[in-house]
């Protein structure tokens, strides 16, 4: 009776791994390359981008998880500030998020952005390429 239960979980690991591993392949088709990483202190940082209909969209967090802090940020596309700013963390969860649409450029598209905390000085890169 053992064999035959450890045959049918085996049998269903088999049939499960190829729809696991098809689900992973459909969210990289979609295009959409996420980068994470740590800042200089303890927040910690986010980066999206995906083709948006002719655009690409890119999407950059901080997450301090601490409320009220004054961030001053800026966007570049292939080295060229695209946008610039200042951002406060709110809560639940003590973040910002910065949202643009920019020109998708003939061939790769490399973003960087870097936020600096207002009051301690601590700095965020995050870059992505598409």
């Amino acid at each position: 009776m053992k064999l035959s239960t450890n045959v049918a979980a085996a049998v269903l690991l088999a049939t499960a791994l190829p729809a696991i591993g098809a689900g992973a392949a459909q969210a990289k088709s979609g295009g959409d390359v996420i980068h994470r990483g740590s800042c200089s202190g303890s927040t910690n940082w986010k980066i999206k981008a995906k083709p948006d209909d002719g655009r690409i969209e890119v999407e950059a967090e901080i997450d301090s998880n601490v409320n009220g802090q004054h961030w001053r940020w800026v966007l570049k596309h292939e080295g060229r500030a695209t946008a610039r700013g200042t951002s406060v963390t709110k809560g639940p969860s003590g973040s910002f998020e910065v949202q643009r649409r920019t020109v998708n450029a003939p061939g790769g598209d490399s973003f960087r952005f870097r936020a600096v905390n207002n009051a301690s000085g601590e700095v965020c890169v995050a870059t992505v390429s598409l």
